[in-house]
């Protein structure tokens, strides 16, 4: 038994964090939000937090970067990764390591997801490119890459 009363909120607190990590990786943010929402001390999460963040049980780059890989295989683009990271409270500078820009990067992972959808073929008419393009545009894809993605169906069924 604790006798203080600070070490035993201390002591509750980290108890309720390693449980919640041992399910899956949090973004510090995530779990700060987790903590004060079953009416923990703010002051108290906050050391327990970083004590965690220094013994390398919560880490913002190791849950960034598996968050990313899952997502990516469930084929989000990069638009939607880099805000939903931002909103998890993600450094800028690591989303931008995590989450690259080029089209060269998500030309595979988009072409895989729009033929999944709708097929190999190029979209027969613009209603259908349209729908293409607005499928790929929810999924967190820049308009210029689904762009440049449709035009090389096109040119890959006309004979090239």
């Amino acid at each position: 038994m604790v006798d203080d009363p600070a070490a035993a909120d201390s002591l509750a607190v980290r108890q309720t964090a390693e449980r919640l990590l041992a399910r899956r990786e949090y973004a510090t943010r995530e779990l700060r939000q987790r903590l004060l929402g079953r009416g923990f001390d703010a002051g108290v999460v906050d050391e327990v937090l970083t004590v965690l963040g220094k013994e390398n049980l919560l880490s913002d780059e190791r849950f960034a970067e598996t968050w990313v890989h899952a997502r990516m295989r469930r084929g989000d683009g990069p638009l939607k990764l880099r805000a939903a990271l931002a909103e998890r409270g993600i450094e800028p500078a690591l989303i931008a390591r995590l989450v690259p820009e080029d089209y060269d990067s998500w030309v595979e992972p988009m072409r895989e997801v729009r033929e999944q959808r709708f097929g190999a073929p190029a979209p027969a008419n613009y209603a259908e490119w349209a729908r293409q393009a607005r499928f790929l545009q929810r999924r967190g894809f820049p308009p210029d890459h689904i762009r440049r993605l449709l035009r090389a169906a096109e040119g890959d069924d006309s004979g090239d």
